[in-house]
């Protein structure tokens, strides 16, 4: 008769109790399965593609920069002239009386509500031919603006594709961290599994297989815990999306990592690649460019004017014998105005003064730029040569942690281990595993950060 229809027949309420849990466990398996096949996969290109359209500080800083881009787009005015078209009609109504001496001999009049119109249009044009060469300083300002407006918005954009790939990557360190806390579960099943064995032939004491329910316990606790950090994390990236992303979703389980960066190529164009940088250093330039466009306010302005005058006045009612009935008059006027501006308060000079202040301002916050932008990379590719050089390690050492439970296993079946060395290595293999991944997360982090100083992650 076979083992386990001897077993049935000797307890079978203990073994009916065992079908019940086998036949839930794999049910609750093909349920997982079946369950997380039906979740969409999401890879990092469709997280950074949803981020660049989705994400809310892209959209502010577009919103942002939009002022500048108006003030771009309406450049050429202010080259044009000025045109001023203003008309008038007005409604009068008047009484008159009129009182004569009496040498003139001549009957006072009396006239009351007289009704007149009044109509007047004129057209006056300005044109500005010279100040000083303001009117290019400005129209240069405003495209300097605009540059820096798209500066801050590319910025804002390397900034969100660094984090929303961090949070991705840090998705899969946790699930890589999920499956080794199984892994080691798995050896707290099995080890359980052996002290029952040894105790039910007497060769194992209770205190054993106690230590190792509690052990299996503590890893099943860390599953879950685990599983919750996960769903918070990818709440979170999906909040950096907009909630683009469906509730439910699946990721890559794998982190390339390119083990090829060098630091002299990133530090040689960091001035011209670093979008933060960049950003000071347009700014920089408008600041430059307002110093230039108050001074041009201490020169001459030379104007061209012309203006059409046309006006109409008409009385219905005569005041007097000597009243007007109508009176037209029109004509066009031309000529050249030149303003020289001698003393205005010093207030010339102190916007001036301001401007080359907010130069200097700015010239220091650039430099100050460049300098964080290359501490930064140098101080992310010390991370990331020694993460590099960690890897490496953990991932010998990985190989060494799982032969040595798989022999620490085959001993304690065999009596030859004790339960002390078994749950060492047990132990080893977990602390082999946290190492492993931390180690993986830290060099594609530092990958990514030096990726985002050098401006690199910008979409093609």
């Amino acid at each position: 008769m076979p083992n386990s229809m001897m077993n049935l027949l000797v307890n079978p309420t203990r073994n009916l109790s065992m079908n019940r849990k086998f036949y839930s466990t794999v049910f609750f398996l093909f349920f997982i399965l079946n369950f997380s096949t039906a979740q969409q996969t999401i890879t990092v290109e469709e997280v950074v593609q949803m981020a660049i359209q989705k994400n809310y500080d892209i959209k502010v800083a577009q919103t942002t920069a939009a002022t500048q881009f108006t003030d771009k787009r309406f450049i050429r005015g202010a080259f044009l002239p000025t045109l001023n078209l203003t008309g008038a009609r007005i409604q009068n109504s008047s009484n008159a009386e009129i009182k004569y001496f009496p040498s003139a001999n001549r009957p006072d009049q009396n006239t009351y509500n007289i009704p007149s119109y009044n109509n007047n249009l004129a057209a006056q044009a300005t044109w500005t031919i010279f100040d000083g060469t303001k009117m290019f300083a400005t129209r240069r300002r405003l495209i300097q603006l605009a540059e820096w407006g798209e500066a801050n918005v590319r910025n804002q954009i390397v900034n969100t594709v660094a984090a929303t790939m961090t949070n991705f990557y840090n998705i899969v360190r946790q699930q890589e961290q999920l499956k080794a806390i199984q892994e080691v579960t798995a050896v707290n099943l099995e080890r359980v599994k052996l002290a029952e064995r040894k105790l039910e032939v007497g060769t194992g004491a209770k205190p054993e297989l106690l230590q190792a329910k509690v052990d299996l316990n503590a890893q099943r606790t860390l599953a879950v815990q685990q599983e919750i950090l996960i769903q918070q994390i990818k709440d979170q990236m999906n909040g950096q999306l907009g909630f683009a992303l469906p509730d439910q979703f699946t990721i890559a389980d794998t982190i390339p990592i390119d083990m090829n960066l060098n630091l002299s190529e990133i530090l040689s164009s960091i001035e011209n690649s670093n979008q933060t940088v960049l950003a000071a250093k347009k700014n920089l330039e408008v600041a430059t460019t307002a110093v230039y466009e108050n001074q041009a306010g201490r020169s001459p302005i030379i104007q061209l004017t012309g203006a059409y005058t046309y006006g109409l006045t008409s009385t219905q009612v005569a005041a007097s014998a000597f009243s007007l009935k109508q009176n037209t008059g029109y004509g066009y006027n031309y000529g050249i105005a030149v303003s020289l501006p001698i003393i205005n308060n010093l207030n010339q000079s102190r916007l001036v003064a301001q401007a080359k202040v907010t130069q200097s301002r700015m010239q220091a916050v650039y430099d100050q730029q460049k300098t964080l932008a290359t501490v930064g990379v140098r101080n992310a590719f010390t991370n990331y040569e020694n993460s590099k050089r960690i890897l490496q390690i953990q991932e010998e050492n990985i190989l060494v942690a799982k032969e040595n439970v798989t022999i620490a296993l085959a001993g304690f079946r065999r009596g030859i281990t004790t339960f002390i060395e078994l749950r060492t290595a047990q132990q080893s293999l977990s602390d082999a595993y946290n190492q492993l991944i931390a180690a993986r997360f830290s060099t594609k982090a530092s990958e990514i950060e030096l990726l985002r100083l050098k401006g690199d992650l910008l979409p093609k």
